[in-house]
């Protein structure tokens, strides 16, 4: 069942903390909340960008840096400070004509539960809470900010035949 799902993923969306990141913020002199980001996450976001996936940021988080990262991995679907992820999710669905059957979407949060009801591969990282372990389908071997989103999109284009490239750049990650 869980490999006939990753077969027909078109559309892979992630919230940010806790999923992208490890949840931690760094509040500078200024005001600004700081995120680490990792590279292998960013490579295989861009990867999946280029193989022609739909590659969408939800989150309720906000900030330029943000913004930037996920520009530089080519990402055009960016929603940043969202209060109604469902609402974002349903206008994806819409603006591409998709089946919810055919996005995946990892989160980690409670934020993150609704919509993860709705769409065809809920997942998380390993250390989700409780409630969002439960309605996931795959639960990430690794934790939000060290390579669980590598790991599910590796796993995807795996699946799909796409996960390799032959001509990678170094600057593939983004930075």
């Amino acid at each position: 069942m869980f490999l006939q799902q990753l077969r027909e993923i078109t559309t892979l969306i992630f919230d940010v903390d806790g999923v992208l990141t490890t949840g931690d913020v760094l509040a500078s002199n200024t005001g600004e909340f700081l995120r680490t980001f990792n590279i292998k996450d960013g490579y295989a976001l861009q990867l999946a960008v280029k193989k022609g996936y739909h590659v969408c940021i939800i989150s309720g988080g906000s900030g330029e840096a943000m913004q930037k990262r996920f520009e530089a991995l080519g990402i055009k679907n960016i929603y940043l400070g969202v209060s109604d992820k469902v609402a974002v999710f349903e206008q994806i669905l819409e603006k591409y004509q998709l089946s919810a059957s055919t996005v995946l979407y990892m989160g980690d949060d409670l934020p993150d539960y609704n919509i993860m009801k709705l769409v065809g591969l809920p997942t998380c990282p390993a250390d989700a809470v409780e409630e969002i372990k439960a309605l996931s389908t795959y639960i990430s071997p690794f934790t939000g900010g060290k390579t669980a989103v590598r790991d599910i999109i590796e796993k995807v284009l795996r699946i799909q035949g796409k996960w390799f490239d032959p001509n990678p750049s170094a600057s593939d990650s983004g930075v």
